[in-house]
């Protein structure tokens, strides 16, 4: 597993700001493609989905 590709995914995404990651979270809970899934394997797209949902939890506080 390449964490440098998963940490650069993840910089990308977060870029977009709160409202964009919960679109990407809602997204990637449905299993709709999204810009990087094609180049994610599965444990891959979970990690990223887990660390979009821990990320966003500081919000929620």
């Amino acid at each position: 597993m390449d964490h440098q590709k998963l940490t650069k995914y993840l910089e990308i995404l977060c870029q977009g700001g709160c409202d964009s990651v919960n679109t990407t979270i809602q997204a990637m809970e449905k299993k709709q493609a999204i810009s990087i899934s094609d180049s994610l394997s599965d444990d891959e797209y979970a990690i990223v989905l887990q660390e979009l949902k821990a990320i966003m939890s500081v919000y929620k506080h």
